[in-house]
Order: C-alpha cells, then sequence, then structure tokens
C-alpha cells in the first residue's frame, strides 16, 4: 500500500515538471481529442525502457504505467464473480487488508441459466462498480468456453455447451462492466475445455467446428460487445501457445475480427520471446522467474516480454515495430480506463449489489423435475423440514481456483431456509455425509469447522432418523470448489457424486418419498436414484445471497424459471467427447467429435439425456400456440419473423423461456439436426397470453465451409422450431431461403 502511495505522489510530481516546461498541454493529456490521435502522441514521448516496462508485469497483479508523463499503472483482478482479494506486492499471501471484502455474485453457469439479458447487463455493471470502487482498471473475466465434457474443473465459470446462448449473454455483460470505465478480459481464447495438462496439450480441430462451436461467443464479444481486452489460453493450438498463435491472435482475433484491444497472458502462459513479440500478445502476467535470474533487479525484468525483449531489439534482430503497436494498445487501454476523466467512482460490498446477485441467483435456479409437486414446501401444511447434507453448511465463495472470493458475507442453504420459515415450521438439521471439511484458499480463511469424528454410518443413522420423522427432506449435496471437483487446476474423475452421496439419497428416500434433491454445483452430475426422488433443483454456486436466493423459491415466494445451458447425461458415454475416447488426451487432445458437442449429439445419435439442454420447469404451466412466419421464403438480404403465442394456464405468474432452433432440412455439409438461433423470457399472469416473436437473418441459416473459409447460407428448405427445450419441441414451421 505504502509502494502504491508513493507511486501516485511521484505520477503527480513527474506530470507537473513535464508540463511545466511546455507552453501547451500536451495532446495526451486533451481528453477532448480523439483517443488514436492521443495515444500517437504519447507513444512519441515514451522511451524504450518505458516502452518495455509497461507491456509486463511489475507485481502479481499490475503493470507499470509512465510515471513520467502521468500514465497510471494498470491494476488487474481476478473475476468474473467477485473481486478478488488484494494479496502481497510479489507473492499468493494475502495483504491483509481489511476493506476488501467483495459481494459474491452467482457463477457464471447460473447467470446463463436465466437466459435473461437484462440480468446479464446487471451483473456486469455492478461486478463491474466494485472492480471500479477497488481502483482496477481490467476484470479477468467472463470466461465464455464452450462445455464439451461433464468433468472440466473450470465448467462452472462458464456460460454452456451452446455457442449462441453464450455470446447472447457475455454481450450486456462486457458492456455493464465497461459502463464503469474497466476493461472486461474476456478469456480464455479459445479451446480450453479442460485442467488436464492446460499448460501443454495441443488441441486438434478442424476449422468448421472452431468456428461454428468454439469461436462464436468471443466473436459476439469482441465485435457485439466491443471487449477492451482478451485473455490467451493456457493450451497450445496448431502447436503454438495460445498466449502466442499466429492464427488465434493476429489471423482471427485481430484480421478477421479487427480486435483494437488488448491480449493479456494468463498467469504463467508465455513460453517464448519471440513468439511473444510476434504473435499478437501485448501484456505479459505470471511467468515463472526464480527471482535470481537478474541478480538484484525485480525479478520480472526476466519475463519474456522484459530484458530479453529488449536485448533483442538492441541486437538488432527485432525493431520496434512489434513494440510500438503492443504499447498503442496498452495505452489505448489507459486511455478508455483510468485516463478517463468522467469515468464513475463506483461502489463496493453495497446492499444494492447483494440484492442484484439475489436477484439473478433467483432466475438463476432450475427446477429439474418436481414429481407430485413437493415444491413448493407450503408452509400451511409443514410442520417439520428435514436439512440434509454438508452443502447446505459449507461456504462456496472460498475456493475453485482464480475465482476464489473473501465475501462480505454468505448466506448458507440452511441459514437462508432457517430465516424464510422463521416459526411457521421447524428446519432440523443432519450432516449426512463429509466432504471437504477444508475452509482455507490461497489464505483466505472461512472460519468455518467442519471436522467430523463421527463415522459415516453414524451420520446415515442420525440423517435417516431426522428424515423419518419430517413433513419433507431437502438435501443440498452436488458438488464443492475442492480439487477435482468444481475447480481449476484438475478435472473432475467421474460423473457421480463424490462422498458417497448416491448411497445417502436412496436410504432417505427409502423412509421419506418427500425428498428434494438439490444440487449445488457447476456442472452435470449423474442421478442413478432419478425415478425414486420427486424432486430436482439445480442450485449452482450462487454466491453471497445463494441460501435466500434457494430459499425464495423453495417455498415458493418466487416461481422458477431459469434453463439449463448444457445437457445432463445419463452416463459419461452419453457425452460425445467421451463416447469416442477423446478425453482427456496426452501431448494432443482431438476433437473428433467435431461440431457435436451436447444436445447436438444427443439429437444425431439419438440418445435421451437425463435433463436437455433448455430444460427447466416452473411452479405453473405454460401452452404454446402453432408458429408462424411473417414470409414463407426470404430473400438472402431479408429477415424473417417468427411468432407464437405462449399462455400461462397455471393458477400463479410465472417466466417460460421460449427457444427457437433452426434445421437446415438439406445441405451440402454435415448439419446438426437442429440448433439454437433465438430465445426470448417472457413473464405471464396466470391465464395471461401473450405473442412472442422471434427475427433472424441469413447469419441463422450459416454455416462455415471450411474449403472457402467463409460463412455459407445456402438457398433451400429449412424449418423453425420452437421448444421449451430442446426435447421439448412445440411447433415447426417450413420456410425458404431463395
Amino acid at each position: 500500500m505504502i509502494k502504491q502511495l508513493i507511486r501516485v505522489g511521484f505520477f503527480a510530481l513527474f506530470v507537473f515538471q513535464d508540463l511545466s516546461a511546455q507552453n501547451q498541454k500536451p495532446l495526451y493529456l486533451d481528453d477532448t481529442k480523439p483517443i488514436d490521435a492521443r495515444v500517437e502522441d504519447a507513444l512519441k514521448r515514451m522511451t524504450l525502457d518505458e516502452k518495455i516496462a509497461i507491456i509486463h508485469a511489475q507485481s502479481k497483479f499490475s503493470s507499470p504505467g509512465v510515471a513520467r508523463l502521468g500514465i497510471p499503472e494498470n491494476w488487474m483482478t481476478d473475476g468474473p464473480h467477485g473481486i478478488r482479494s488484494e494479496v502481497k506486492w510479489d507473492e499468493w499471501d494475502q495483504a491483509g487488508w481489511t476493506n476488501d471484502s467483495c459481494i459474491a455474485f452467482p457463477a457464471l453457469t447460473a447467470l446463463a441459466a436465466t437466459w435473461n439479458r437484462d440480468l446479464s447487463s446487471l451483473y456486469g455493471k455492478s461486478i463491474g462498480e466494485e472492480a471500479r470502487f477497488r481502483n482496477k482498471n481490467v476484470l479477468l473475466g467472463p470466461g465464455v468456453n464452450i462445455y464439451r465434457t461433464p468433468l472440466n474443473g473450470r465448467n462452472f465459470e462458464y456460460m454452456g455447451e451452446d455457442p449462441f446462448l453464450s455470446g447472447q449473454m457475455v454481450v450486456p455483460y462486457v458492456k455493464g462492466v465497461q459502463s464503469n470505465g474497466v476493461a472486461a478480459c474476456v478469456k480464455h481464447f479459445a479451446l480450453n475445455n479442460q485442467e488436464t495438462e492446460r499448460h501443454g496439450v495441443d488441441v486438434i480441430v478442424d476449422d468448421r467446428t472452431l468456428y461454428e462451436i468454439y469461436l462464436p461467443a468471443f466473436k459476439a464479444a469482441v465485435i457485439d460487445g466491443q471487449a477492451w481486452a482478451i485473455m490467451g489460453a493456457y493450451n497450445k493450438y496448431k502447436g503454438q501457445h495460445l498466449c502466442h498463435n499466429q492464427y488465434l491472435l493476429n489471423d482471427v482475433l485481430r484480421g478477421e475480427w479487427g480486435f483494437k484491444g488488448v491480449v493479456i497472458s494468463d498467469w504463467g502462459g508465455v513460453h517464448d520471446t519471440k513468439q511473444a513479440i510476434t504473435n499478437g500478445l501485448d501484456m505479459e502476467f505470471g511467468s515463472w522467474t526464480d527471482g535470481l535470474a537478474w541478480g538484484k533487479s525485480n525479478a520480472y525484468d526476466g519475463y519474456y516480454l522484459a530484458k530479453p525483449y529488449k536485448a533483442l531489439i538492441e541486437k538488432g534482430e527485432f525493431g520496434t515495430k512489434e513494440l510500438d503497436e503492443k504499447v498503442r494498445r496498452v495505452l489505448r487501454l489507459s486511455f478508455l480506463t483510468t485516463m478517463d476523466k468522467n469515468r464513475p467512482f463506483g461502489s463496493f460490498g453495497s446492499e444494492e449489489h447483494g440484492l442484484a446477485g439475489r436477484k439473478i441467483a433467483q432466475e438463476g435456479i432450475v427446477l429439474l423435475k418436481n414429481d407430485r409437486s413437493v415444491l413448493p414446501v407450503d408452509l400451511k401444511k409443514t410442520k417439520r423440514i428435514a436439512v440434509i447434507g454438508e452443502n447446505a453448511i459449507k461456504m462456496m465463495t472460498v475456493g475453485g481456483g482464480s475465482s476464489s472470493l473473501k465475501a462480505k458475507y454468505e448466506i448458507s442453504p440452511l441459514d437462508g431456509l432457517k430465516k424464510r420459515v422463521g416459526k411457521e415450521a421447524d428446519v432440523v438439521y443432519a450432516r449426512g455425509y463429509v466432504g471437504d471439511a477444508s475452509g482455507n484458499y490461497n489464505g483466505v480463511v472461512t472460519g468455518q469447522n467442519l471436522e467430523e469424528k463421527r463415522s459415516a454410518a453414524e451420520l446415515l443413522a442420525e440423517a435417516k432418523n431426522v428424515a423419518r420423522s419430517a413433513d419433507v427432506v431437502i438435501v443440498f449435496g452436488g458438488l464443492n470448489k475442492s480439487d477435482f471437483q468444481d475447480s481449476e487446476g484438475n478435472d473432475r474423475k467421474g460423473l457421480e457424486l463424490p462422498y458417497n452421496q448416491d448411497n445417502l439419497i436412496k436410504e432417505l428416500v427409502k423412509v421419506n418419498k418427500n425428498l428434494v434433491f438439490v444440487n449445488i454445483s457447476g456442472n452435470a452430475v449423474a442421478m442413478p436414484w432419478i425415478n425414486e426422488v420427486p424432486s430436482v433443483v439445480q442450485g449452482w454456486f450462487l454466491g453471497s445471497e445463494g441460501g435466500n436466493a434457494l430459499a425464495d423459491v423453495l417455498v415458493g415466494d418466487v416461481n422458477p424459471s431459469g434453463k439449463i445451458t448444457f445437457s445432463f447425461p445419463v452416463k459419461l458415454s452419453d457425452n460425445s467427447a467421451h463416447s469416442i475416447g477423446e478425453f482427456p488426451g496426452g501431448k494432443t487432445v482431438n476433437y473428433s467429435e467435431g461440431l457435436f458437442v451436447g444436445y447436438r449429439h444427443h439429437d444425431k445419435s439419438k440418445i435421451k439425456p437425463l435433463f436437455p439442454f433448455g430444460h427447466g420447469l416452473s411452479y405453473t404451466t405454460f401452452e404454446y400456440g402453432k408458429v408462424t412466419a411473417d414470409k414463407k421464403s426470404m430473400a438472402a438480404s431479408d429477415k424473417i419473423t417468427f411468432t407464437v403465442a405462449v399462455k400461462n394456464t397455471g393458477k400463479r405468474e410465472g417466466s417460460e423461456i421460449v427457444q427457437l432452433y433452426i434445421s437446415d432440412l438439406k445441405s451440402s455439409l454435415p448439419r446438426p439436426v437442429k440448433e439454437l438461433k433465438g430465445f426470448e423470457k417472457v413473464t405471464l399472469k396466470a391465464g395471461e397470453t401473450k405473442n412472442v416473436s422471434i427475427t433472424i437473418d441469413k447469419s441463422a441459416l450459416s454455416f462455415f465451409d471450411d474449403k472457402k473459409h467463409d460463412w455459407v447460407a445456402e438457398p433451400g428448405d429449412f424449418e423453425a422450431i420452437i421448444g421449451a427445450s430442446s426435447a421439448n419441441i412445440k411447433s415447426k414451421v417450413k420456410f425458404t431461403l431463395q
């Protein structure tokens, strides 16, 4: 902190000295001028050492500005679910601040499950305000890597298996963050779909699959969201690490998409100075140094884009053309963020942000199954509620890797339910199983003592006894953020629930049929007991207000409206990557399933999933009319609108997500049976009917022709399919592209 205060003072001193020698204000300080002109003016004033300095780190999470010119440092913060607590300058240990406890927002899996673009905007705006208040000008998020396998440890940070949905949800998030003068750094670009061998695995994928499945969400963030930063991935593609990858960074990101922002390395993702110079990287962070390579000098000078780069310039092996391009982009970042005098001040840990997180969590919770209407819990008829499971009490904001947070508070499911139920019913808790008793990640300590001396048999006996005497049993289980679960660094070892939870659930339902299983996770899990358990809820990692949001839905104060954004397979071999043995690979992993990820694979192979993509129930019911098109034939330059009437046929207000899938009935290349190309979330009062319209253009009909290296929409017959999920089809209409 003292270092930072000294630097601020030096900035002011140097700026004063620099300006006092001139009769007029330098162009780079004149924010009425175009940014490009200001960048060029600042660039020509910089020395070689200053240029080298600003393209690599000076601490764990910061890079230098140009003190002499009054250009501030850049400060990064991990996201994308909250603002990470402060660590020491050169270490991962906690800095010991007492005012860096943030609001923990729901994981991005939960945000995506809302299918609500407005909530994505609210999320981005809120977390951007938290970052701005903490004086961070780059938020390391959101993540939009595609859900290829349910074993990926980082799936909880992403937005699901469908590129269209991910693209639609990432754009408002990016715009919301950047409205605060904070850059969204969209990650991890690209093909970063596993943690196993993540630093070296080379992904083999055909161009068509790359462009149709793995790039669209990034493209949307760049072109529609106008993201100011992109983070490279750890893995390789075409034999090159993705933090300095000629094809994806130079040819695609900058060449095809026209990206003007900064490419930032993932921490430790840089491996070669010459490739880092030429292959699209701008800012290097987290490279591993021993602190001794340059004697007593700063270890950060040993980074690939530090002294080694300068030495190559001094030897004449490189000019300054590439360096100047990098510096231009970093300066542009500064002028958009720290040098923008009109950027708002932000706010941190506020009640408003807590309520935003609660609203997002409420809409993201998914009711997967509800036989016999066990939910919502009727407090007029219920006298005793049994709550069972470690996940009812375990704090989930700590752990999971770089998204681990030091939250200002976290409402557990048990506490949220007790608070809501109050004196209306008794809430009795039993542990049921022991998972992870620890509560310490990177020096952030929950303070919970979850140690358990009783045996598994004793815990099971207690749980059954509590369940037997209850009117309803709610089991909070699933995964946690420990290694080999939902956590950065390692992938899951299997699809099954850990800690022998399957046996617990099977035993509990024998003594009480009114059982609800709440799956706290960012991943699909196997449910071998599904036919015996009447109600299942997908509860995600919901952040500070998670317990309150879950209680809101479980007792019916809020009608669930979320829908899952990835398929739940019955067994692991029902997933396409696993069905062909292409996960996790070794030094290479071959995406030979191609386009057929998630529901695309299930459709093609006629596999019935446990729960299909886009599935989610409500406490009310909806009736769909017949979809109509505003024209039977469209020209390539036209748009076409599909309209369907949706009626709430139940007794309470609810929201339904109308999904539009497009099927190409005859194509020169193999295509999925159908693909999501539109959706709208509509809220209806009991008995109310609304017309829902979704408009598409020819881009929704196009596929990527790798031989032409272009998007192609072939004339012919198509079908528009309206569904309540990818498997629950309501109506179809044919149309023709001329």
